[in-house]
């Protein structure tokens, strides 16, 4: 783990180390955290201890363990009712994956990368990476290349140099050229595929759910794999998948700015 390099000084670094923790995926010694830490035994200690006081982290004292604490369970579950799309496109996403009948994902943008945020499986699901509350790679998944598509050209300008360009599969996207030219495909047919980029035998077709003044909120992706579909019978889906983005667009819009959709309903 790097160091904080974004100067926001000692509430920076304490959030380095939950994410060191959460990192494993597990509980975790002490001992552990600082073979992988940039702070000091002593800096360290007192950044987990504040944590620990905080209910950030919890102690195990029969292990000598530490784990992410109950506080940020609930700090999670207020996020997720406040800022993520979830709790609003739950039946969307629900009524779209049962008429689908494949995986349907529901992401946002986290910073760099692409957060998912809910998930729905059909009867006989398909194994892949993708979880609800996991974080995976922009550039190579549908989800990410359709709301990368869609954002400003400042916004792209940031995110883009922030990708690894890590090759996951033979067909993973592997550099910012490569990936421009495919952000503006995107753009001209309206929709993103992943086409085994980032797991093989994982396809998808994805859309950005954007409101209606055009802010990118999300995206929508319906995936499966090759030995159950193509991506020209994915692509058929596109006009229903596009018509769960747009209804999730326009109420999460009137969700998070009322007062602003009533001024438009009323000047239209």
């Amino acid at each position: 783990m790097a160091a904080n390099a974004s100067g926001d000084g000692t509430v920076g670094k304490a959030l380095d180390v939950l994410d060191q923790v959460a990192a494993f995926g597990r509980p975790v010694r002490f001992a552990e955290l600082q073979a992988e830490s940039p702070f000091p035994k002593a800096t360290l200690y007192r950044f987990v201890q504040t944590l620990t006081n905080q209910g950030m982290l919890s102690f195990d004292r029969e292990r000598n363990t530490y784990a992410l604490g109950v506080r940020l369970v609930r700090l999670a579950h207020a996020a997720w009712e406040q800022s993520s799309l979830a709790p609003i496109a739950r039946d969307e996403i629900s009524r779209l994956a049962d008429d689908v009948g494949e995986t349907v994902h529901l992401a946002q943008m986290d910073h760099a990368q692409v957060l998912y945020v809910d998930k729905r499986d059909p009867e006989r699901p398909v194994a892949m990476f993708s979880q609800a509350g996991k974080v995976g790679p922009a550039y190579c998944t549908g989800v990410g290349k359709a709301m990368m598509a869609w954002l400003d050209e400042e916004s792209l300008c940031r995110i883009v140099p922030q990708q690894s360009f890590h090759r996951f599969t033979p067909k993973t996207l592997t550099n910012e050229i490569a990936l421009r030219k495919e952000l503006a495909n995107i753009r001209d047919r309206g929709f993103a595929y992943d086409d085994e980029e980032h797991e093989p035998g994982i396809i998808c077709v994805a859309l950005p759910i954007l409101s209606p003044r055009g802010r990118v909120l999300g995206a929508l992706s319906v995936t499966t794999s090759t030995a159950r579909k193509s991506l020209s019978e994915l692509e058929t889906l596109v006009p229903r998948i596009r018509l769960c983005a747009q209804s999730i667009g326009t109420e999460a819009e009137a969700w998070r700015f009322p007062d602003q959709i009533s001024k438009e309903v009323r000047t239209a």
